[in-house]
């Protein structure tokens, strides 16, 4: 039987078929190997700014911001994720540090802190970089009631930094993505997320009450349009908690796709385990397990966000 020495080595004969726990061995260390080694996409030509959001909790909306960030990086695109949300499960999922009083989304909003004193690049991802969230920011909203601007702060650091904007601007070192995770409510964090992005993402779970709550966001993403910024745009749905064994399933997503149509990705997320297993060991599917379902269907919805918007 081959070590893990020979594997890594990446022989030519790599076929072990003694059990199947060694042929299942074989099949995640090829899988974490051709996951390093993705060829890149195109680069979009201005940095694209998301905002993953649904007041819905439980749809999967941290679980895909993460993970359709770390699919992106490593297909070669240079990557920020700022997590707007106090329970941090974003930055947990990064592993990244987000205890009580780590410089994060708190000192950006609340205090004015330029972006660059707050982010910190992924251990586990190339070209992923992380502004986390920690508790502090749970009193954020209250704070910020009485601050002059305050629907825009988000969006001035980010337009302040030197690594977003257009390729003549920022230059090579661009971000090319900003992925904003918001906490599943309407209040003044996420309306600082909606004046920030130029385009919305809907994590939409497969199940009965998928579509229960969204007309609430879709107004306020007209309000938002109409006196705050008028770029923003519902781009991109991503169904999510997918089953194909269930025609409950399928039912909601041709209801989601007769709501949003072309919005809707080709690709939905599968109900997995290793997707919900990937956090507690502070990682993404996408390191945590690369050939599974879950992260070969984000590797995939992220290559479809890319291709509908690489002549941004």
């Amino acid at each position: 039987m081959k070590t893990a020495a020979d594997l890594a080595a990446f022989s030519v004969d790599l076929a072990d078929s003694e059990t199947p726990l060694a042929r299942a061995a074989e099949n995640s260390v090829l899988a974490r190997i051709g996951s390093q080694n993705r060829p890149a996409i195109p680069r979009p030509v201005a940095t694209r700014i998301f905002v993953v959001a649904n007041q819905k909790g439980g749809v999967g909306k941290t679980t895909s911001t993460v993970n359709v960030a770390a699919a992106l990086a490593q297909l070669g695109q240079r990557v920020l994720v700022i997590d707007l949300d106090p329970q941090g499960n974003a930055s947990t999922a990064l592993s990244i540090e987000h205890f009580q009083g780590t410089p994060g989304t708190y000192e950006l909003l609340v205090d004015g802190s330029p972006l660059e004193d707050v982010v910190v690049p992924s251990p586990e991802i190339a070209g992923l970089d992380v502004v986390p969230a920690t508790i502090d920011l749970a009193g954020a909203e209250i704070e910020l009631v009485s601050v002059v601007a305050r629907e825009s702060r988000l969006q001035r650091a980010l337009s302040a930094h030197a690594r977003v904007g257009a390729a003549d601007e920022a230059g090579e070192d661009r971000w090319d993505y900003v992925f904003i995770d918001c906490p599943p409510s309407l209040g003044l964090l996420t309306i600082n997320a909606l004046v920030a992005g130029a385009e919305l993402l809907i994590p939409i779970q497969a199940e009965y009450y998928a579509l229960e709550g969204l007309g609430q966001l879709l107004k306020t993403v007209d309000m938002v349009r109409a006196h705050l910024n008028p770029e923003l745009a519902v781009s991109t749905i991503l169904v999510t908690m997918y089953d194909a064994r269930t025609r409950l399933a399928s039912g909601v997503a041709e209801e989601v796709k007769a709501h949003f149509g072309d919005q809707v990705l080709r690709t939905y997320i599968p109900r997995s385990v290793r997707v919900s297993e990937a956090p507690s060991y502070g990682q993404t599917v996408m390191t945590y397990d690369p050939g599974s379902p879950g992260a070969l269907s984000y590797l995939e919805a992220a290559r479809e966000i890319a291709s509908n918007g690489v002549s941004r």
